[in-house]
Parts: structure tokens; sequence; C-alpha cells
């Protein structure tokens, strides 16, 4: 994936973007409809009132900017109280959120049709047979704004809520651990071991990388006949102390910078390549949900459950193991690293809640039994959850957990 398909890609993710779309739009129909004034039958424009256009217009533009500061307030203030209750690792997925963005953008998109309208007539640019379809035009944005509004009243129900992030952040790591699952190395080798090559790729600024062109290193790699060893893959920070990559062989500075070029670096980690990311997110909530300020257990046993799902969608994906860049490597993220991420600031703080206790035993329990060959990764997460829980529970609920440990474990 080239460098400009990834900015394509994200284009459209952005709230700004639909906002001008809708905008654009709005702004060619106004002006086109004096433009083909001519194509309308005569009559049709003789009995439209001469101010209907402009007051139907002039209500719209009114109504229209009170909406949208009501929905800018409403998405900020959606986006404070996901950082605040669950993880600011959830915010950038509800401002990617289509509905959102789709009614805020018809709503300016309706506001700048009403103002272009409303100058436009003003200058009499419109002939009768331009009012008409302007009249026209504004009868279907009334119609779209009514369908938006009445979307927008049942997102608001739950956009921003608990469980509205939960399943947000569960569904996008669902969908990254099942492409992760599927091409562990994202098309390149499996690299075994630490990384080798003499010649190191420094990366430019400090950083986090979150994306990895695969098709242009394998491109100069292949050109230079080296091997590439990547070090930094998307999730990882980027320093003096840690390389891109090393390289086994010689590349001159040319195809150096290349390299180097071919990694994506922002100020934030994205969910896109990175696999470690979306549990990160999920224990995080759950992390929270159990401090003592909040002593919410059940919002952690239902991050377990989401947790239980997503290993699942990544336990029962089909691996691929084609090669598709012979000459770069790539050491797979370790599924105990993965567990790490996800268990073990759950075992951390729900260690005094037998509820959490017994709910983190079984869904290791299950994830052994959905995998049987990774099965000791899992009894080893279980293992280190039940020390925890034993040093911090009562006598009584330790020993429901140890039973219940035995019926699970054996």
């Amino acid at each position: 994936m080239s460098g400009l398909w990834v900015l394509v890609k994200r284009l459209p993710r952005r709230v700004w973007f639909r906002a001008a779309l809708f905008t654009i739009i709005a702004i060619v129909y106004a002006l086109i409809a004096g433009a083909v004034a001519s194509f309308v039958p005569y009559s049709f424009a003789f009995d439209l009132g001469q101010g209907a256009v402009g007051s139907i217009l002039q209500i719209l533009a009114t109504s229209m900017l009170a909406v949208t500061t009501f929905s800018l307030t409403t998405m900020v203030t959606a986006y404070s109280s996901a950082s605040a209750i669950a993880t600011p690792r959830a915010t950038q997925l509800l401002v990617e959120d289509t509905t959102s963005q789709n009614v805020l953008s018809t709503f300016i998109g309706a506001f700048t049709f009403s103002l272009v309208g409303i100058i436009a007539l003003s200058t009499s640019y419109y002939t009768d047979q331009g009012r008409a379809i302007l009249f026209l035009g504004t009868l279907v944005v009334i119609v779209i704004i009514v369908v938006t509004l009445l979307r927008w009243i049942g997102h608001l129900s739950s956009f921003g809520r608990m469980a509205d992030v939960i399943d947000r952040v569960e569904s996008e790591a669902c969908s990254t651990l099942a492409s992760y699952a599927a091409k562990p190395a994202l098309g390149a080798n499996v690299l075994r071991g630490k990384p080798t090559g003499s010649f190191q790729i420094r990366a430019p600024r400090v950083g986090v990388v979150t994306h990895v062109q695969l098709s242009r290193i394998e491109s100069v790699a292949a050109d230079a006949d080296v091997q590439v060893h990547i070090v930094a893959s998307a999730g990882r920070m980027t320093d003096a102390a840690t390389p891109l990559a090393r390289v086994s062989g010689h590349l001159d500075e040319d195809a150096a910078s290349a390299i180097a070029n071919a990694f994506q670096i922002d100020a934030h980690r994205t969910y896109e390549q990175d696999p470690r990311l979306g549990v990160i997110a999920l224990s995080e909530i759950g992390s929270r949900a159990l401090s003592p300020s909040t002593n919410d257990p059940g919002t952690a046993i239902e991050v377990l459950g989401s947790l239980q799902r997503v290993f699942t969608a990544m336990l029962t994906e089909e691996p691929d193991d084609e090669v598709l860049y012979p000459h770069v490597w790539i050491t797979p993220v370790a599924l105990d690293d993965l567990l790490e991420d996800a268990f073990r600031p759950l075992a951390r703080d729900g260690a005094g809640m037998i509820e959490v206790a017994l709910r983190l035993q079984r869904v290791l329990a299950a994830l052994a039994a959905t995998s049987p060959r990774r099965a000791a990764s899992f009894r080893r997460a279980a293992d280190a959850a039940a020390r925890r829980a034993f040093n911090a529970l009562p006598r009584a609920d330790a020993a429901t957990l140890r039973s219940s440990r035995r019926n699970l474990w054996g």
C-alpha cells in the first residue's frame, strides 16, 4: 500500500472532508440552478410566488446554523465523555463515526445552500425558471434534513455511551486482530529471533510507527539485492536508540532514505496495522472501571466478554502463509504479549473482586479450549491472574476461586 493510498484511505474519515464535500455540492447546485433555467417549462415557473423561495431559505439558514452549533457541541461532549469514562484511545473511533459526520455535513451543506441561495436571489441572479429549480432543490434539502434529524435523534441515544464505546473498540480490535491472524507478517517472511543486519535504518523523527509500506520496501530491497529485517512495526515508538529496520547487505543513501520513508510516523497510534492497540484500549476501559473512584466491576466483566470475542475472532482465522515480499522479514506480535496487554491490567486492578477474578478465569479457559495448541499461553495468563487474586481476596473468596480453577483447568 503506497503512502498516497494510505492518505487517500484516511481522508474520508476526517470530519472536515465530508463537510467540505457536502458544502461544495450545495454551492454548485445553488449556482447551477440559474444556468439550467432554460430547461424548465415557463408555465411551472410562472406559478411560483416571488418571495416563496427566499422566505424558506431564510428559515433554513437560521435554523441550520443553530442545529449545526448544537450538533458540534453534542459531538465534542461525546468525545470528552468517552475520554473521561472509557479511554482516550477510543476518541478517534468516535471522531471517525460516519453517522455523526454525515449529519454534521448535511447541516453545514444545507446552511451553505441556503446562504448562497439568499445571496443569489438578492442579486437577481435567478430568472423565474431559475427560482423554480432552486425551489425544487430547497424541497429536496428539507426532506433530507428531516430524515437526517430523525436519524440523529436515534443515534444520540447511544452515541458516546459506555456500551457504544466498548462496541466500537471491540469491532475495530476484531477487524485488526483478524487481519493480523490471517497475515501475521503482513505478507513478509516471518522472522524468528532477533533482527540481524549491520546496516541500520534510522527514523527521521521521534514518533509512533502507524503504517509500514512493505511493497515499497520490497521494491528497494529487490533492486539492491538485500534482506530487510523490520524492527519497528506498527505501534512501536521511534527514536535515536531504536532503528526502523536492519539490512543484511549494503545500501546507498537514496535506497536507505526510500526505506525510511516507507514508515509512516505519527504522533499517536492508530488501529490500521497495530494489533495491540485494540486490546490495550479495551483493557484500559475495564481497568478504569475497576478504579476505586468508579468501582464498576460490571463494565470490567463486559470488557472481558469483548476481549473473549476479539481473541476468538483471531484464533479462528485461517492464516495465509503466502509470502508477497520475499526480501522483507517481520517478527509477528507474540500471543503472550497480546494476552499481557489485554488481561494483566484487569487481573491487577480486579484482583480483590471475586466476580472479576472468576470471569477472567472462565474467559481464558474458553480461549484455551478454542485453540488447544495455544492453551499453554492462556494457562500462563490464568496462573498469573490467579496469583494476584489469591494475594488480594478474602479466604472464602480465594477458596471459591481455587475451586473454580480446578473445574476449569483440572
